[in-house]
């Protein structure tokens, strides 16, 4: 009898083990193709996220949003995320501290590089959009969402921008949103772990109706600026010239548009 409970008790743990890798498996083979299943889209217009490519193959899943980390650069080269008119609320969450995400695994810059730096800790996915709940909140203060930008460009020209994303939100019920900084021709960093301050910024947002797709893209300095936005307009293929990356590799003949 005890023989038989030790032999079922070293199946059950080879049978879990077993589904542990297969389960790693496929979120590595998800990771490689940079195309990750949203599970938090049904029902929405958008079925799948439209994720870029990663130049790290470091792909990092939240519930509400994506990131692909860059080591070299200490954050995320593009943070992705689908804002609903539905998420579109005033939580007035208590702000809480920044801290290391735990799911990237070479691990994120400590929020100490910003001390003292000159440079705010600006949020790539807003904390402002992520209010409908407050884990999804809390989640935006990971040090993997934050990269170093001027303080009067992050509370100025960034804010309005991401001002303009809610209201696109509000008024197409459902956009897909992807922001970052262009680190490669970054010449300055902060901090012992010495993160790259980029000179430029981008947000790319895309809606669907239908089966048709629009999107626009911004390019904005990081620096203040009190021009319109729509200067700021630029072809997708440009930011994908200055970063290497894909931003929608699935989705063919999209093409950016100030008509938006």
């Amino acid at each position: 009898m005890k023989n038989c409970i030790v032999l079922g008790l070293i199946g059950f743990l080879f049978l879990s083990c077993k589904n542990e890798i297969t389960e790693k498996e496929n979120l590595a083979q998800e990771q490689e193709s940079g195309f990750v299943s949203d599970q938090n889209s049904t029902g929405s217009g958008f079925s799948v996220s439209y994720l870029p490519t990663s130049t790290t193959k470091q792909i990092v899943k939240h519930k509400y949003y994506t990131l692909s980390y860059n080591e070299k650069y200490e954050q995320a080269e593009w943070v992705a995320y689908e804002l609903k008119k539905e998420y579109l609320k005033n939580g007035n969450y208590k702000r809480p501290y920044f801290i290391e995400d735990p799911s990237v695994t070479t691990g994120s810059a400590d929020w100490r590089n910003y001390k003292k730096s000159g440079y705010d800790k600006g949020h790539l996915c807003p904390a402002g959009d992520m209010e409908f709940d407050q884990s999804a909140y809390n989640d935006t203060f990971y040090t993997s969402n934050i990269s170093p930008q001027k303080h009067d460009f992050n509370s100025g020209i960034w804010n309005r921008l991401e001002q303009k994303t809610r209201y696109w939100a509000e008024k197409y019920n459902d956009i897909y949103v992807i922001t970052g900084g262009i680190l490669k021709d970054s010449d300055k960093t902060i901090g012992t772990e010495n993160v790259a301050v980029p000179k430029y910024f981008y947000k790319i947002v895309l809606t669907k109706s239908g089966k048709e797709h629009k999107a626009i893209a911004f390019l904005v300095p990081n620096e203040d600026s009190n021009k319109s936005l729509y200067d700021f307009v630029v072809p997708i293929e440009t930011l994908e010239k200055m970063t290497g990356i894909d931003f929608f590799s699935n989705l063919k003949n999209l093409k950016s548009s100030k008509d938006f």
